[in-house]
C-alpha cells in the first residue's frame, strides 16, 4: 500500500513554522548589534514597530472591519495567547542582559517536550513514554546549562527568564493548536501592545541613536512581527508537538549569527547541556518519523 504524503496544507504549515524559526533566529544578532543596552528602551522599541507591523499586514489584509472583527472574536484563547506573547518577548530581550544568547535559546528548544507535557496536564492527552523520557532528558540539559551560567558569573535570572519562554511559548503553541479555528494573529497584535504598554512606564527614556533606530525597526518588524506572521499561520495547520519540533531551528541557527556577527562564543556547560537538550529532540524525531512509518503498516494488517 502506497503511504500518503504531507497534505498541502500541513507542508505549508511546515513552511511557515520553519520561516518563523528562521526569521526569530536572527534577534539574538541583531540585539548585540544596539548600543543601547537598556533593556525597556529595546522592549518599548522592539513591541511598538511589532505592534504597527501586525496592524498593518491585517489592515492590508481583513481591512478596517475585517480587522476589528478578527479581534472581537478572539476571544479567551486569543488573550491568553497575546499574554504568552507578550511575556516571552519581553523575557527575551531583559534575558539577554544577565546571559548569552546560546544559553536562552538552547533552553528554549525544550519547547516541544514541554507542549506535549502542557498538553497532557491541561487536555489530559498523555503522552508516549519516548517522550515522557525525553522530557526528563531536556530538564537535564537545562539543569546543566543553568549551572553553567553559574560557574561562569552569570546571573541564573537570565536563565530563569529563558525557562519561562520556553513554557509561556509551548503554552501559546499548544493553544493555537487546540483552537485552530481561532485566528491569532490579534493576539499577537494583543500581546506587542501589551509589551508596548508596560515597556513605555518602566522605561527610563525613549531616545535611541539612528543606527539604532534602524536596527530596532528591523527587531520589531522583521524579526517579530513577521515571525509571528509565519508562526500562527502555521502552527494551525500542523500538530502542536511538530510544531515546536520544527521551532528547534531557532535554538540551532541563533547561536551560530551570534557567533560569527559578534564573536560570542558559549561556556563549555553551555555546549554540554545544549547537546543533551538537541540530542533528546533529535531522538524523539526520529522515534516519531518511526512510529509514523510502522502506523500504514498496521493498519493494512
Amino acid at each position: 500500500m502506497k503511504q500518503q504524503g504531507l497534505s498541502g496544507q500541513q507542508g505549508l504549515g511546515l513552511l511557515l513554522v520553519f520561516l518563523s524559526a528562521l526569521t526569530w533566529s536572527f534577534g539574538g544578532a541583531m540585539a548585540r548589534s544596539l548600543e543601547t543596552q537598556e533593556p525597556w528602551t529595546i522592549v518599548f522599541w522592539r513591541a511598538l514597530f511589532a505592534s504597527l507591523f501586525l496592524l498593518g499586514f491585517m489592515l492590508v489584509r481583513e481591512g478596517p472591519r475585517g480587522t476589528i472583527d478578527r479581534f472581537t472574536a478572539m476571544g479567551l484563547p486569543g488573550a491568553a495567547v497575546g499574554l504568552c506573547f507578550a511575556t516571552a518577548s519581553i523575557s527575551f530581550v531583559v534575558a539577554l542582559s544577565y546571559t548569552t544568547v546560546a544559553n536562552i535559546l538552547l533552553i528554549q528548544a525544550g519547547g516541544p517536550l514541554i507542549a506535549a507535557l502542557l498538553t497532557w496536564v491541561l487536555f489530559r492527552e498523555r503522552p508516549a513514554l519516548a517522550t515522557m523520557l525525553a522530557i526528563v532528558a531536556v530538564v537535564s540539559g537545562i539543569a546543566v546549562m543553568v549551572s553553567g551560567s553559574l560557574s561562569a558569573g552569570l546571573s541564573p535570572v537570565g536563565d530563569a527568564l529563558a525557562v519561562l519562554i520556553c513554557v509561556v511559548f509551548a503554552a501559546a503553541t499548544v493553544i493555537t493548536r487546540r483552537f485552530a479555528h481561532v485566528a491569532m494573529l490579534p493576539a499577537c497584535c494583543l500581546g506587542t501592545l501589551i509589551a508596548t504598554a508596560l515597556a513605555a512606564l518602566l522605561t527610563p527614556g525613549f531616545a535611541v541613536s539612528t543606527a539604532d533606530l534602524v536596527w530596532l525597526i528591523a527587531f520589531g518588524a522583521f524579526n517579530l512581527g513577521l515571525g509571528m506572521v509565519f508562526f500562527v499561520t502555521g502552527a494551525r495547520l500542523i500538530p502542536a508537538t511538530i510544531a515546536a519540533l520544527i521551532g528547534t531551528a531557532e535554538p540551532v541557527l541563533g547561536p551560530i549569527w551570534v557567533w560569527l556577527a559578534h564573536d560570542e562564543t558559549p561556556t563549555s556547560r553551555t555546549f554540554v547541556g545544549g547537546a543533551i537538550v538537541l540530542g533528546a529532540l533529535l531522538a524523539h524525531i526520529a522515534w516519531q518519523a518511526s512510529a509514523a512509518r510502522r502506523a500504514p503498516s498496521s493498519a493494512q494488517a
